[in-house]
C-alpha cells in the first residue's frame, strides 16, 4: 500500500485545455514532497489528454464517468487525495514559488488549522493586473473564531482564491467538505467551519494568482447569483455559529451587499440613459 503523502494538491478540471498545464507547471515547480490529484469532471476537450503528458511520478489523473456538480467534484478529488494536508488549486489559477513549503511551515504547528495568503490577479495571458490583494483584517496569526466574522463582513471575493489556502485533512472531514448549494462561497464556507477547531494564519506573501477570464466560472456566473449566495452564507452562518458570527456581522455584510447593488443598479440606470440620448 502507498503511504500517505504530507501534502496533497488537488486540481479539479472541467474543460481546462486552456489553462491546465500552467496550473500544473506552477505545481510542480514547487520543491516539496506531494501528490498531485488532478480529477477530470468528464471534459470533452483536451484536458485529460495534458495532465497525463506529464511525466512525473507525483501526478495521479483520475476521470468522473459523468460531469459532477462543482460541489460534489470538488469533494471527490479531495477524498481520492491521501495527504494529511491539503491546497485545492482551480485549473485556471496558478501558485507562485514556495507557497507550499512556507505554507506547509505554518501548518507544522498542530493549533493553526488554516493558512491563506494574499493573491493577485492575472488576465487570461498570465499578466498581472493586481497584487497584494485579500486578507482584509486577517493578517498574522488570529483566533480561529475571528475569520467567519471576517468573512461575513468583508466576504469572499475579498478574502481571495482557493489556491491561496492550505488546510488540514482531517479538519476537512471532521466539518463534512465542502457544501456545494452555495457555489461561489463554498471555499469560504468550509474554512469558516474549520476555524472554530483552530487558529487562522494569514501570510503576508502573495502565495497564489487568480485568473480573470471570460472563460471560468465566476465569469459565466451573474453578479446577482454571487451576491444572493453570500447573503444566505452570512445568515446560515449565523444561525450555525452563534458564537463565531455576530448580529453586527450579518448587518455588515448585508449592507455590504446592498450597496453593490446599489451601484450595479446605479450603472445600469446610467448606461440606459445613455442609450436614449443617442437615440
Amino acid at each position: 500500500m502507498t503511504a500517505p503523502a504530507p501534502l496533497s494538491v488537488c486540481i479539479p478540471a472541467y474543460e481546462a485545455g486552456r489553462t491546465l498545464e500552467t496550473t500544473l507547471r506552477s505545481v510542480l515547480d514547487q520543491d516539496v514532497e506531494m501528490e498531485v490529484l488532478v480529477l477530470d469532471n468528464a471534459s470533452t476537450d483536451e484536458t485529460g489528454a495534458i495532465a497525463r503528458s506529464f511525466d512525473d511520478p507525483r501526478v495521479r489523473v483520475e476521470r468522473n464517468r459523468q460531469v459532477l456538480p462543482i460541489g460534489d467534484n470538488w469533494n471527490a478529488a479531495v477524498r481520492r487525495s491521501t495527504g494529511r494536508l491539503v491546497k485545492v488549486v482551480c485549473a485556471d489559477d496558478v501558485i507562485r514559488p514556495g507557497a507550499l513549503a512556507g505554507q506547509q511551515e505554518v501548518l507544522a504547528d498542530p493549533a493553526v488549522s488554516v493558512v491563506s495568503s494574499r493573491f493577485e490577479v492575472i488576465d487570461e495571458d498570465g499578466a498581472v493586473k493586481e497584487t497584494g490583494l485579500g486578507l482584509p483584517g486577517l493578517l498574522g496569526r488570529r483566533a480561529g473564531k475571528d475569520l467567519a466574522g471576517v468573512i461575513v463582513r468583508r466576504g469572499p471575493a475579498e478574502f481571495g482564491p482557493t489556491a491561496a489556502t492550505m488546510f488540514r485533512r482531517d479538519l476537512y472531514d471532521r466539518v463534512g467538505g465542502f457544501r456545494g448549494d452555495l457555489v461561489f462561497p463554498m471555499d469560504v464556507d468550509l474554512f469558516a467551519r474549520m476555524g472554530v477547531h483552530g487558529d487562522f494564519h494569514g501570510v503576508e506573501s502573495v502565495d497564489a494568482a487568480w485568473r480573470d477570464s471570460t472563460f471560468n466560472l465566476c465569469s459565466r456566473t451573474s453578479s446577482y447569483s454571487k451576491l444572493s449566495e453570500s447573503v444566505r452564507l452570512h445568515h446560515r452562518l449565523a444561525r450555525e455559529m452563534p458564537g463565531f458570527v455576530s448580529l453586527r456581522d450579518v448587518v455588515a455584510g448585508d449592507r455590504r451587499i446592498l450597496d453593490a447593488v446599489l451601484i450595479r443598479l446605479q450603472v445600469r440606470a446610467g448606461a440606459m440613459m445613455r442609450g436614449l440620448r443617442r437615440r
